[in-house]
């Protein structure tokens, strides 16, 4: 790996979201546009549920079909015009059979969707006295891993809920991934309790960086989102956190560092495998 690129800048995305679709994919390109001005970014990532509010009774008015729906095409424009990635964020996709799903597309720097990662674990959650909300009342859960290379290093792709569970993450890790970037809108009960402390968790437990790019807080909405985009390296430090509105956080990203980390602390090497491994049950699902 030493011939390759170490650093990457990143351009985190936190964008406020209402019920004007329109007005909020146009939202999310003028937010690339200045982005790719300002700070020069190799990738630029969007929030989970950009176009549409967060919510079970929207996902099946606001979904669209991928690549030829209209979010698509905006975002496929935008990384080709200021030759970027774009992690997509999120968007209810209209899927075969009907099925709908909580997906995150990629795009690379002529505009072409090079992954689609529907989210595999749907919130379904009842916290007393908090919050109770069952995606699964509209959505299907996604089947696929999804990893994607960008400059020689691979990333793998999970959506808000999916980083509560560290068996997909050490998938990633297993595959040779370097970071992990997660689409997500944690709310007002669970974020403030978990949202740091698992991208931590995560970044730790596989010595990779972990990116999150939340929508911005709207006091007013039905579902309140946390905010505060985050990316943490491998030692589990938080590099640069976004406060609660409407933002853009720049990073540069040293793949270096985790090089470092591994070697110094050698803890996937070290594992049992003659006693517990966490592996993929079928190739087929890996994309």
């Amino acid at each position: 790996m030493s011939h390759l690129p170490k650093l990457m800048r990143l351009a985190l995305l936190q964008l406020k979201v209402g019920k004007d679709k329109i007005a909020n994919v146009q939202n999310a390109v003028d937010k690339v546009a200045q982005a790719v001005c300002v700070h020069k970014p190799r990738m630029v990532t969007l929030p989970e549920c950009f176009n549409c509010p967060y919510g079970t009774k929207y996902f099946r008015e606001y979904s669209e079909t991928i690549p030829d729906g209209y979010t698509s095409k905006q975002l496929s424009a935008a990384a080709e015009t200021h030759g970027v990635y774009i992690v997509g964020g999120t968007i209810p996709e209209l899927g075969e059979n009907g099925n709908i799903y909580n997906t995150c597309t990629v795009w690379d720097p002529s505009g072409k969707l090079i992954a689609k990662y529907r989210k595999m674990h749907l919130f379904d959650i009842d916290v007393k006295g908090g919050i109770r909300f069952k995606e699964s009342d509209t959505l299907t859960a996604g089947s696929n891993f999804t990893v994607i290379e960008v400059d020689g290093h691979k990333i793998g792709i999970g959506i808000c809920y999916d980083i509560r569970f560290e068996e997909l993450a050490r998938i990633y890790r297993n595959e040779g991934c370097e970071m992990l970037i997660y689409p997500g809108a944690f709310n007002m009960t669970t974020g403030p309790l978990h949202w740091e402390l698992l991208q931590r968790a995560r970044a730790n437990d596989n010595q990779l960086y972990v990116v999150t790019t939340s929508p911005a807080r709207d006091k007013d909405a039905e579902y309140i989102a946390w905010g505060h985009s985050m990316v943490v390296d491998p030692w589990a430090q938080v590099l640069k956190s976004a406060n609660d509105g409407e933002e853009t956080v720049a990073v540069d990203i040293n793949f270096a560092l985790v090089e470092q980390v591994r070697a110094q602390i050698p803890t996937f090497r070290q594992r049992r495998l003659d006693l517990y491994a966490t592996k993929i049950v079928n190739y087929n699902n890996f994309t």
